[in-house]
């Protein structure tokens, strides 16, 4: 039996075009020949962030930043703090601030993963960080990905995830629509997850079942004998995760004023001389290299690798935290409060 007779819902639609230039016809041979060499997937967990629906945009949402928080509550307070400057800074309408606030205070004391507040929809989305696999090794920056040549340490990492719009039925290459649809059944089940995880993962799948794949990022791992360990944060380029792994091996701590009634730093703090003259060394000859994606030194094997994040798309859009993820605390107060007028009351 035929569940959406004609044209099917948003969040269960694949659309796949093609574009006749040559920019894109490498991009999807690249893709192609990738997912044969890694035809294989390590699910790493979930990524939490925020989305907004403004009037109009229905089905759509749009992302308000990175997807890099670990834990759901970390989002709600950010977006309490964002609502709270919003009625501090950005409206003199007494209407307008009391929608606001009234949304903060909600996210003073409720675990609640969507308010709305002007006629907006905000909501704390979800997203599965994954990684693709093919011979005992991960998937490595692809030379079609976006990239830079500079070695500025300080250089800001721009941000491709935010004002990103989520939006399923978006015209996509046939790459990444066979990558969707290999994905819609994709759910955890893996014994050292527990069993609540697994069985809200599967129930997903059911719930939620599109699949948006989010702006690729790329990651520093270590190599261990039968696993990896992450090093670095995300990166929107795999410039960045290099630059990232240079200033991991040559600025591993701030160097901290000679005081002298400072105690003397714990052995976990100081720093081998040697050893630092040798990662030096070794972040030199990195750098030497156009792109390099892999580095030795002193027996530890580190790889720049590709990471994507799927989110899961449902009839009202994209998936909020589930009942399993954890939260190390709970909601709280942040900011001081504020009236319909602007007016703050600080605490004596």
């Amino acid at each position: 039996m035929d569940d959406h007779p004609g044209k099917s819902p948003d969040h269960l639609t694949i659309n796949v075009t093609h574009h006749d230039d040559p920019v894109f016809e490498v991009t999807e041979a690249d893709a192609f020949a990738s997912a044969r060499k890694y035809p294989n997937i390590v699910v790493r967990g979930p990524l939490f962030g925020l989305a907004e629906q403004r009037r109009g945009d229905r089905p759509r949402w749009r992302l308000m930043g990175e997807l890099d928080s670990g834990f759901p509550q970390m989002v709600r307070d950010e977006l309490n703090s964002h609502l709270w400057f919003k009625a501090k800074d950005e409206t003199d309408d007494p209407a307008e601030r009391r929608s606001l606030l009234a949304a903060v205070a909600r996210l003073e004391t409720e675990k609640v993963n969507e308010v709305s507040a002007c006629g907006v929809r905000y909501r704390v989305v979800r997203a599965d960080e994954f990684a693709r696999i093919g011979g005992d090794r991960l998937e490595p920056p692809r030379a079609t990905d976006p990239d830079d040549d500079s070695w500025d340490l300080d250089a800001p990492d721009p941000c491709r995830t935010e004002g990103f719009v989520v939006d399923h039925a978006a015209a996509v290459g046939l790459s990444e629509g066979i990558g969707r649809a290999e994905l819609l059944q994709l759910a955890y089940t893996a014994e050292r997850f527990p069993a609540d995880v697994r069985a809200d993962s599967q129930r997903a799948v059911t719930t939620h079942p599109g699949v948006v794949l989010l702006p690729t990022t790329f990651r520093v791992v270590q190599r261990k004998e039968v696993s990896w360990s992450m090093v670095t944060a995300q990166h929107s380029t795999p410039q960045g995760a290099r630059r990232a792994l240079v200033d991991h091996l040559v600025r591993p701590f701030p160097k901290l004023p000679d005081l002298p009634d400072m105690p003397e730093l714990p052995a976990w703090m100081k720093v081998d001389e040697k050893e630092a003259a040798v990662n030096e060394r070794a972040a030199k000859k990195f750098m030497a290299r156009r792109r390099p994606n892999e580095l030795f030194v002193r027996g530890k094997r580190f790889e720049v690798v590709r990471v994507e994040r799927m989110m899961r798309i449902g009839p009202d859009g994209p998936e909020t935290p589930r009942p399993s993820d954890v939260d190390e605390y709970g909601p709280s107060q942040m900011h001081p409060p504020m009236d319909e007028h602007g007016n703050i009351t600080y605490g004596t």
